[in-house]
């Protein structure tokens, strides 16, 4: 699977307060000038009044643009020019459309609108000189782009926030969903697992019966210790037996429950031939008929083979080369091997071929590796002790 990408990047919570605070104080700096001027209580009195609410403008963001329109307001009634403080106002324009609802943004972008004009009548009148009603107009305008650009830039913060939010929790769903298909497989191999085991261990139990009721009838001429071990031996494993079949009977999960015999190391030159069928060029070394395994182990080995071989057929596209090895020693190793183009072919996590012969493989206390080879085409290899 590839590998997870990373959250886009954004500050913290302390990363934010910190920007918060230095933007704040970086705007009050300036005030400390005004104690000098003639209006020095008003206007210092006004530019805290507009200023301190910034320390708060992402948290309260519509809070702080009302303290702060109020206090532009004031200003108006109180000191007839600009004064610096007065950037707060697109700040907190800007605040309310970043972070506060599009309602909020909206009538915060209003009352700019209405404030710059209004901010541009109140400075106007204080001249001396008469001044066009052209000259107001264009200073009122200019006000106004600065309140729209502020407003702007919050509101496509807002929807690029949204945007990437949903991104994420999209790929947060998505790999969720992986995970858990992953874990289904899992479960759903784990059960039929166990139904075949269920085959081959009842076979065993079954001809442990057979011979237990054999010996008890072969030594009824003495009757001693001797048959009534046997007797005890035919009963263990007939109540073995029956209990076995009722509890991993449960997981056949509506499938025809008749016996049939499980494939094993004899099967597997019939999946060859099917894939030479299927126009595979299969070269395979198969263990002689006479070596002889535990029969889950060669289950185990089979079901490799037949997914592989399977995969092939899907995945490696016309023609391919395979190279099959089956060998048996001190433990059993199953290697397939192609030159097609599996490896390369996109993968939409629906398949679970490879999660089951893990499953299968880890079982039996086996190793399995699986992945694509150098220069081109897919290798699977499995270890099953013996």
């Amino acid at each position: 699977m590839d590998a997870p990408q990373p959250h886009p990047w954004r500050l913290d919570a302390r990363g934010q307060r910190i920007f918060d605070v230095l933007l704040a104080t970086g705007l009050l700096l300036p005030v400390t000038a005004f104690v000098l001027t003639d209006d020095g209580l008003a206007w210092t009195v006004l530019s805290l009044a507009q200023l301190v609410p910034l320390y708060w403008r992402r948290h309260h963001a519509t809070a702080v643009f009302a303290v702060v329109a109020l206090a532009s307001a004031a200003q108006v009634l109180v000191i007839d020019v600009p004064i610096w403080s007065q950037v707060a106002f697109p700040v907190a324009i800007y605040s309310v459309a970043r972070h506060s609802s599009a309602l909020a943004a909206g009538g915060s972008l209003a009352v700019g609108v209405c404030a710059s004009g209004v901010a541009a009548l109140d400075w106007f009148r204080a001249l001396d000189e008469p001044v066009s009603w052209m000259a107001v107009v264009s200073y009122a305008l200019f006000m106004v782009a600065i309140v729209a650009t502020a407003w702007a830039l919050g509101a496509l913060g807002r929807v690029r926030r949204a945007y990437v939010d949903g991104l994420v929790e999209r790929g947060e769903r998505i790999a969720r969903e992986a995970d858990q298909r992953a874990e289904l497989a899992a479960s759903a191999e784990r059960a039929r697992i166990a139904r075949e085991m269920h085959d081959v261990v009842a076979h065993g139990l079954s001809v442990i019966v057979v011979q237990a009721d054999g010996a008890r009838y072969a030594a009824a001429a003495d009757p001693g210790v001797a048959t009534a071990t046997l007797e005890t031996i035919a009963a263990t494993g007939r109540d073995s037996l029956t209990e076995m079949r009722r509890l991993l009977g449960l997981l056949r999960a509506g499938e025809e429950t008749g016996w049939r015999p499980q494939p094993g190391l004899a099967d597997l030159p019939a999946l060859v031939e099917d894939a030479r069928a299927g126009g595979a060029e299969v070269d395979a070394a198969l263990p002689e008929d006479e070596v002889v395994v535990p029969d889950g182990v060669a289950l185990t080995a089979y079901r490799v083979v037949q997914e592989s071989l399977s995969n092939v057929r899907k995945h490696a596209g016309p023609s391919p080369h395979v190279r099959l090895r089956v060998s048996a020693g001190s433990e059993l190793v199953v290697e397939v091997e192609d030159d097609g183009r599996g490896a390369a072919t996109a993968d939409d996590h629906r398949g679970h071929g490879l999660v089951g012969m893990r499953e299968r493989v880890t079982v039996h206390g086996g190793s399995f590796e699986a992945g694509p080879r150098p220069g081109g085409g897919f290798r699977v290899a499995a270890r099953l002790p013996l």
